[in-house]
């Protein structure tokens, strides 16, 4: 299938292989990456503003991954959830989990960690039996009494390894347990199903047209943007080629995406695409459940990631932050793998839901007291984006039952998709507390003097605390060129590039019907 010559603006003569043989990115300034502290210390994935955690307090205990005795085996790994709190706040939880329509069983909960806390009791018991056994066994003694001594303690410690199984037995089974229950709820979330989601913010309106409309389906076709035939056959159903001008809007989408998103002091970042299966759960999703979203590869314990939010929330896990070093914002390139398990019908045709897409996705670390405020940026970044490219949406605080279980609250953003006759979700921004931070071991060291400690005035470091993590929506491809698509088509079939995507492109201003 060649490439056609295209009817370019007058102000643009020139063919479409000419235009693809030139570097068609708009250049980024030199000093624009340092500007936004690419280069500067504070952005560093690693070092040097870390340290790596090699141990943890005693009331979180933490156990290393075990080397697995095959590629399948899954590493271990234990969230620093607050079972005492959830105990000690289970109506709330309750009424939380019941509002969210969760099937996180808190009832199994707090009976296995009341069991927990009654078995460290008895394990702590014997160990303090044992020990004074050993202290008795200092002094001078009968034979007998010795004797005695010894067979007590050989009782003890069998008694003991017993008990210390059962301990981490009943952990492990606590945390796979506990792992079920979804972040608490911000107060002003609205409590109910996807209707009950209150719109935030309206912006433009529908666009009217004096023609008979097409959907993106058709204008891919008929502009020879798109195939979905020949992908059909090479790949599946919901997969797609992107031809010709197609593909220059999305490296256009993308770049220009990056560039806006840069200036508001965000890291670029490309990620890993295959992930372990533990980072997908301490993220909050679930790999290998019922209806998962998630690729899994046979015979490993790795996924395909269906965000970058999952290798942006690694980087800085088992990690203690300096303060100084927070926020860290990250604007993250990827392409994104779903199953869309259960997806079907008319709403879920073309580009709407594919199997891979590529995407650029904002994630932020910062302190507790700073999460609603980047919350509020993350969605007015969005927010400016789309009304850039002149689309129509609203705003939306999703309602209980459709958060997912790290998000204690998320917008989101409906487009106008006039081809499909509807609104769409072209993006969501999720301020997550510290539900994902507990499971990766994302902590920050408070910028607090040292505290004089009670012993021979030693000075001690401040406690760690968890960061919040917050994650949005800045290009999601597919779905922006539905938008696009639609929105700007014209009654001869064309469609106009919106122009500040347009250097991005080379300087193509319209998209036409190819020369037959």
């Amino acid at each position: 299938m060649g490439l056609h010559t295209l009817r370019l603006a007058t102000t643009v003569p020139m063919t479409f292989s000419t235009l693809t043989s030139r570097l068609f990115l708009k250049p980024i300034p030199p000093n624009t990456l340092q500007k936004v502290g690419v280069f500067s210390r504070h952005v560093h994935p690693r070092k040097p503003f870390l340290a790596r955690t090699f141990s943890a307090p005693a009331a979180v205990q933490e156990i290393q991954p075990t080397q697995a005795s095959d590629s399948s085996a899954r590493p271990q790994w234990k969230a620093s959830i607050d079972f005492k709190w959830i105990r000690d706040n289970k109506e709330a939880i309750g009424i939380n989990i019941k509002n969210r329509n969760s099937n996180a069983d808190l009832g199994a909960v707090i009976e296995l960690y009341e069991n927990m806390v009654n078995l460290q009791k008895e394990v702590e018991g014997i160990r303090e039996e044992r020990n004074n056994v050993a202290k008795k066994m200092k002094g001078k003694l009968e034979p007998s009494e010795r004797e005695r001594l010894v067979e007590e303690g050989k009782s003890l410690k069998e008694s003991l390894v017993t008990l210390e199984e059962d301990l981490a037995k009943l952990q492990d089974e606590l945390q796979q347990v506990g792992r079920s229950i979804p972040n608490m709820t911000h107060p002003d979330v609205p409590v109910g199903g996807e209707d009950s989601s209150a719109v935030r913010k309206e912006v433009g309106s529908p666009r009217e047209f004096s023609f008979p409309i097409k959907d993106h389906l058709q204008l891919g076709k008929d502009l020879d943007l798109i195939d979905f035939d020949s992908a059909s056959e090479v790949s599946g159903s919901k997969f797609f080629y992107l031809k010709n001008e197609a593909v220059l809007l999305e490296m256009a989408l993308l770049n220009w995406t990056l560039s806006e998103v840069m200036k508001k002091g965000f890291t670029p970042l490309t990620t890993p695409e295959i992930v372990r299966s533990s980072i997908v759960e301490k993220c909050g999703f679930q790999p290998r459940g019922d209806n998962t979203q998630v690729y899994s590869i046979d015979g490993t314990d790795q996924c395909l990631i269906g965000t970058a939010e999952i290798p942006v929330g690694g980087i800085h896990m088992d990690s203690i932050l300096l303060e100084s070093a927070l926020p860290l914002k990250y604007i993250a390139f990827s392409h994104c793998f779903r199953t869309e398990a259960g997806a079907a019908g008319a709403a879920t045709k073309g580009l709407y839901r594919v199997h891979q897409f590529s995407k650029a996705e904002m994630f932020v670390l910062c302190r507790p007291e700073d999460s609603e405020t980047f919350h509020n940026e993350l969605i007015q970044i969005e927010e400016d984006l789309f009304t850039s490219l002149g689309l129509h949406f609203k705003t939306l605080d999703m309602a209980t039952a459709d958060l997912g279980a790290p998000a204690y609250r998320k917008f989101d953003i409906e487009a106008w998709m006039p081809g499909l006759g509807r609104y769409g979700e072209i993006s969501s921004a999720s301020n997550c507390t510290d539900y994902q931070s507990r499971r990766l071991g994302i902590r920050y060291r408070p910028s607090e003097p040292l505290q004089t400690g009670p012993k021979k005035g030693k000075a001690s470091l401040p406690a760690t605390k968890f960061v919040h993590t917050l994650n949005a929506t800045a290009c999601a491809v597919p779905r922006m060129m539905v938008c696009l698509l639609e929105n700007y088509q014209q009654e001869d079939g064309s469609v106009v590039i919106p122009e500040p995507l347009r250097p991005f492109m080379g300087g193509i201003e319209l998209i036409k019907p190819k020369l037959r």
